[in-house]
């Protein structure tokens, strides 16, 4: 059993790192008769208990601002950054663009998006459960940087955060080896091969497959919700059919032409591609209250009458189904965004052709077809005969009363966190401050908004005292003393509000003030190692060496593992023992890089 589950957590390992699990698993059981009642419901409480626990520890993780920091650090360590700064341009304003105007409601205990563009050849991107989006060179290119494109790929990710997927379907996971392998060992109905694959194939087909379906939906709706071209996630889905048969370098992206031989979802725990395009068609077709479809992908009508047929605009590779959908997509867009024809703007260009709605991206691809086609005339006959027929179809109100149920959904979810209690409000604030020991001011004060927006913030003054921090850290000192302050006079008792000013004072290079601060800390609280460290750093940088050893020495007294944060000058002295293994320490791993770099002279 110990190898067995070995392997289950190198398995599932990976599900926590792409994020992209789901809903729950039904599964015969093989002989079931032959195990006691007893036994089966202890078992079954066991099978509970572990998904528990796993669920917990997972989400945990995700509400880490250190972990979520580890998760950044480790895919660039392993794939590297983008080094084309186009590339980084490119997919920071599309993100930057769904975080800030998407809807959606991140839960109490997730941590706010963060991003990187690494350089993996490989054709992905995926959401860690602390939140973080990796998103590979080769994806970012294989989308030819086509924003509306790559916003559905980036907000299908964030739907898998904002959901906490990895962290359900982990635990879903670790439950369902668990209880197959019980069940196993009661019943001896097959070896433990091909239970692992039955194991797995369940799991791919049961709990993931249901997450990406769930992921582009929730996905399509934060991307359009953002301003995105409604027609981008179907665009999304034929780019990425077309790159992955033929012009991927990986084999094992390959994706064969022949629809019969795909059959992807048959062992995928993705769905097959062509089904992804075609319901993100539908939802980009009832997003626009039903009025406009595409036909052979390439074909645009509106209420069953032909519009225009598109055509390829590059000549790298044939992109008329991607110009179809973004066509399609800017109608539904506007049919969406405007309750009659006055919204569409129809006037005539410089050359006199019959053109609407605003010369933006989302638009270009309808405004260059319809001109191209010289349709103009016809598009305003067609949309002004579905604005009439709207009455008795009853087409806007449906899709008015979809987005106020999904509206009203989100309502419910923000109430949750605005009603979050106080234990759940004062880890945000820590989160808060975790960012700011990270440089990451601007993350520090997004947090810091949503402590102050709770509804049960327990502590006013050390929430003013961290969120001044986050602004220094942002540069703004003028409003960080303000606002620390504040802190200070709203509890005068409150260490971390001293320490808190102190730092900023810190900052701005007001030493004095500073050790002042941290002086009244230590009043308040003697045993307070932050104070020490602080101080310490500080006479160090003043060179009082006596008072900094003091204050590095108090420090190791009260906390012992804090021993990396004193300099060996001080240690030395402080506690030579500590010293003596640093130096062994430091001196074996020269030793070791030097014989790394002998090997790898040698192999040159």
């Amino acid at each position: 059993m110990k190898l067995f589950f070995s392997r289950l957590h190198k398995k599932i390992a990976a599900i926590v790192t792409a994020g992209l699990l789901g809903a729950g698993v039904y599964l015969p059981l093989p002989k079931a008769e032959a195990v006691d009642a007893w036994g089966a419901a202890a078992q079954a409480l066991g099978v509970f208990a572990a998904y528990k626990s796993s669920l917990a520890s997972i989400l945990a993780l995700g509400n880490n601002v250190s972990a979520q920091v580890q998760s950044r650090a480790q895919d660039i360590e392993k794939n590297g950054l983008d080094p084309n700064a186009h590339d980084v341009q490119v997919v920071n304003e599309v993100m930057e663009q769904l975080v800030s105007k998407g809807h959606y409601v991140l839960k109490v205990n997730s941590l706010p998006f963060v991003w990187a563009v690494n350089d993996s050849k490989d054709f992905n991107a995926s959401c860690y459960p602390t939140n973080y989006i990796s998103v590979n060179r080769a994806l970012v290119r294989g989308m030819n940087l086509e924003p509306d494109e790559l916003a559905a790929v980036f907000a299908h990710e964030m739907t898998h955060g904002v959901e906490q997927h990895s962290a359900k379907n982990y635990a879903k996971a670790v439950a369902q080896y668990m209880g197959m392998s019980m069940i196993n060992m009661d019943t001896g109905s097959m070896d433990w091969n091909k239970l692992n694959g039955l194991a797995g194939y369940s799991i791919a087909k049961n709990v993931t497959l249901p997450t990406e379906n769930e992921a582009d939906e929730g996905g399509f709706y934060i991307m359009t919700s953002a301003g995105f071209n409604p027609g981008g996630g179907a665009a999304a889905m034929a780019r990425m059919a077309y790159y992955l048969t033929y012009e991927t370098q990986n084999f094992l992206e390959y994706q064969d032409p022949d629809p019969k031989k795909q059959e992807r979802e048959s062992y995928s725990d993705h769905p097959e591609t062509r089904q992804r395009e075609d319901r993100l068609a539908q939802m980009m077709s009832d997003y626009g209250c039903g009025h406009v479809t595409v036909q052979d992908r390439k074909d645009i009508f509106i209420d069953g009458e032909k519009l225009l047929t598109v055509e390829a605009t590059t000549e790298d590779y044939n992109n008329t189904m991607e110009n179809a959908y973004l066509v399609a997509g800017a109608l539904a867009k506007a049919f969406h965004d405007y309750d009659s024809i006055a919204g569409w703007n129809f006037h005539p260009d410089k050359d006199g052709n019959i053109t609407c709605l605003r010369a933006d991206r989302v638009n270009a691809a309808l405004q260059k077809f319809i001109v191209m086609r010289k349709a103009g005339d016809r598009l305003q006959a067609l949309v002004a005969k579905a604005y009439a027929g709207e009455a008795a179809s009853g087409a806007r109100q449906k899709m008015r009363a979809a987005e106020s149920k999904r509206a009203q959904n989100l309502a419910v979810q923000r109430e949750a966190v605005l009603n979050a209690d106080g234990k759940a409000v004062k880890k945000m604030r820590e989160n808060a401050d975790t960012y700011s020991d990270f440089g990451w001011g601007e993350k520090a004060s997004q947090q810091m908004q949503r402590v102050f927006a709770s509804r049960n913030m327990d502590n006013l003054a050390e929430s003013q005292s961290i969120s001044a921090r986050a602004k220094a850290v942002n540069g703004d000192f003028a409003g960080a003393l303000s606002e620390a302050d504040k802190a200070v006079a709203a509890d005068s008792k409150n260490i971390y509000t001293y320490l808190n000013r102190a730092d900023i004072y810190h900052m701005q290079g007001e030493l004095d003030m500073a050790l002042a601060d941290l002086a009244k800390a230590k009043e308040i609280d003697k045993n307070n190692a932050i104070s020490y460290y602080l101080s310490a750093v500080i006479e160090d940088e003043r060179g009082n060496v006596e008072a900094a050893k003091a204050d590095f020495a108090e420090l190791y007294r009260l906390q012992p593992k804090a021993v990396n944060q004193i300099p060996d000058a001080y240690l030395q002295d402080i506690a030579p023992k500590a010293y003596e293994a640093r130096q062994k320490q430091k001196a074996e791993a020269r030793k070791k890089y030097a014989e790394q770099w002998k090997k790898e002279q040698k192999e040159k």
